[in-house]
This record gives C-alpha cells, structure tokens and sequence, in this order.
C-alpha cells in the first residue's frame, strides 16, 4: 500500500503529532508499505516551496512558506498538494490533525475532490469546542464523504462521535511506543524523598505552574523534606515556573530542560512516579514511556491517561488538584505500595506497542478504502 502521511507540523519541529507521524511512517514502512510525508513544516536547512527532503528514509514534501516563527501554514498548497498526490499514485491518505490544523484541513478537502481514500486522525481534545466543530458541520460531512475518522484515545473520540452522523463510525487509532525501548525497569526506591518527574512542553495548558503548587500542597501534607519533582522540557512557561520556585524558596524543584529520549529513560529510571497534571491531555505519550519504564503515574481524570492507568492498582487517576495533591502525599509516606505499582507495571507491558499500532493504522485505511467503495 502507498500511504501519503498529511500533517501541518513535522520534524524538526518538536511535538507530539511530530513524533508520532514520523514513527508511524517509518513502522509502516518496517511492514512493507510505502510511504511519503506531506507538511506545511520546513526542513532543517530551512527547505520549503515543495522540496522533498529525506528523513530517516521517508520522502518529505516541505510545502512550506516563508513566514514568521516558521509557522506551519500554507495556503497556497492545495494546487501542488494535488499534482503531487495524482502523480504520486497514492492507496490512501491520513491526515493527522489537531484543534487547529489549517494544512491537514486543506488536504483533506483535496484527497476528497481526489477521490483518494482518506483516514483522518484527531490529537486533540475539543471538549468545550465541540459544539464550534458542530455548527462549521465540515466533520459531518467528511464523515459522511467517506472519512474514515479516529482518535488517539475514547475521551478524544468520544466529543467526534456527537459530531459525526448516527452512520459514521469513530475508531480509536492510539499513540504508538517502542515498548521494548522504554521497557528497563526502574531502579528500586533508595531511602530518601520520593522522586517525582514529569515532561512537557512548559506551556499553560499543560498546567507546569500549578503543579509546582500541587506538589508544595503534598509536601505540606507528607512533610518537609519527603518529595522531589523533576520537570524536564522547555517552553513559554518556564521563565514563569521559576520566578515561583524562587519566591516560594522550593529548592526540591529542578528544571533540567529538554532531554533527548535516551536521557529521558534514563530519568524515568531513576524517578518513583510519574505526574501528568493536564486536564485536556487527549493521550500522553510520555506519561505511557514512564508508565512502560515501571513508574505509577498520577493523572487527571477525563484525559487519555486513563487509557493506560488502572486507578489504585498502577497508578491513580484523580479528579482535582487537591485529589493529586493527596495521592502524591500517601505515596511519599508508603514506599512499599510504590513498589507494588512499580511491579505492575513492569509485569504488565501497556498494548500501545507500535507492532500493534500500526496494524491497526493499516486497519483503519482498509476501513477508508471500503468507505469509498460503498
């Protein structure tokens, strides 16, 4: 099968969609399919204006403009977009897309004038936003054209299923991990404070500041001197996360910065749980590599960690702040049941492997191509 990969954000861009659209094309292309990646992002050189360069063996077409911050955003690709898809000849199309995905949004208006069959995965969380999605109408009548629609986990896709006709399906397509990658078992607990860690982009939705906050309120409760917290990765945030560490004299807060993944494991290695505090996460990629490294997570109920965290056997899945704030208090104060929970997990590998990931990606373009046929 020859599956063209359609994302406004692509590598060297850092991010989620990123690294999961990269992954996926080179997993699909580990099963024998061809494939080519289509993007509104440049390329490391700064390509741009349709060149194609080459990633990890992946054909990449850097429909790109000039424009500040390198935003990915192209409204004069759908005429390229379209000469590049006919003569490339292409089985099926996924377009990877997110709340705002101008380019992702553009290309699918194109494979569907095409008659290309086309698979469309969200990344995102529309929550309050649906009912916007619901009054544009445009992922009704995708659906109904034939789009085969999925989403990286049920509570992503489950705000889809009220978008889409009572005839449409909306499948769940999640985020893949190399699990014997992420899989070395974290070191057993040395005495001492518990190791908490987190990674994300430190931006507001990602709440980086209130967790700082949630942690004081644990330490408060556990005691001065019985918690840790690592948060790795870098953004707009953090000049904001350290003025507070400053002000409150929170020495137990480090911010290293981003890591490379090879780091990041190592990290996870040395830590004792995991904390996703985002209460619109429609996955959480990394919170499932720490998870596969044997840490419990902690995260917010409602978001896609839940897809992974079984509540009070690996993790906790909690509804407030003040709910995380606890949970991290009663697992500074009982190592042994952190233990257990490490155990679990590492007993226990998740099912979000991309050996199986990608074949059900495939799934979902075969359920694409019969749509178009019917």
């Amino acid at each position: 099968m020859k599956v063209a990969l359609l994302s406004d954000c692509y590598l060297p861009r850092l991010g989620g969609i990123e690294v999961q659209t990269h992954d996926l094309a080179r997993e699909l292309v580990a099963l024998g399919h061809e494939v080519e990646v289509f993007t509104a992002t440049p390329g490391a050189g700064g390509e741009m204006h349709g060149e194609v360069t080459v990633v990890d063996g992946i054909p990449v077409h850097r429909l790109a403009l000039r424009l500040p911050g390198q935003l990915p955003i192209n409204p004069l690709a759908p005429p390229e977009l379209r000469r590049r898809l006919v003569g490339g000849r292409f089985d099926i199309a996924h377009v990877q897309t997110g709340v705002v995905s101008p380019f992702a949004w553009d290309a699918t208006r194109v494979t569907l004038r095409l008659g290309l069959p086309t698979a469309m995965t969200w990344h995102c969380m529309l929550a309050n936003l649906a009912p916007v999605f619901d009054a544009g109408r445009f992922v009704r009548r995708w659906a109904s054209r034939g789009v085969a629609m999925s989403a990286v986990s049920d509570v992503a896709a489950e705000p889809l299923r009220g978008l889409v006709s009572p005839g449409s399906a909306v499948s769940v397509l999640p985020n893949g991990i190399d699990v014997s990658r992420w899989a070395v078992g974290s070191a057993p607990r040395p005495p001492g404070p518990l190791r908490l860690v987190t990674a994300m982009r430190l931006a507001k939705r990602k709440r980086p500041a209130a967790l700082v906050d949630v942690v004081a309120r644990a330490e408060s409760i556990a005691g001065q001197g019985t918690i840790t917290l690592t948060i790795l990765g870098e953004g707009p945030e953090r000049a904001r996360v350290e003025r507070h560490v400053r002000e409150h004299d929170l020495g137990w807060v480090r911010l290293p910065g981003r890591v490379s993944r090879e780091e990041l494991r190592e990290r996870y290695a040395a830590s004792d749980v995991y904390l996703s505090p985002a209460r619109l996460e429609s996955f959480g990629i990394a919170a499932l590599e720490a998870r596969t490294v044997g840490l419990p997570v902690i995260g917010r109920s409602g978001s896609g960690v839940g897809e992974f965290v079984r509540d009070g056997v690996n993790g906790f899945v909690v509804s407030s702040d003040s709910e995380m704030a606890s949970a991290i208090a009663s697992l500074a104060t009982d190592p042994a049941r952190v233990a257990e929970m490490r155990a679990w997990n590492v007993a226990h590998r998740p099912e979000q492997d991309w050996s199986q990931v990608a074949r059900m990606a495939v799934r979902e373009y075969e359920r694409a191509i019969s749509l178009v046929r019917s």
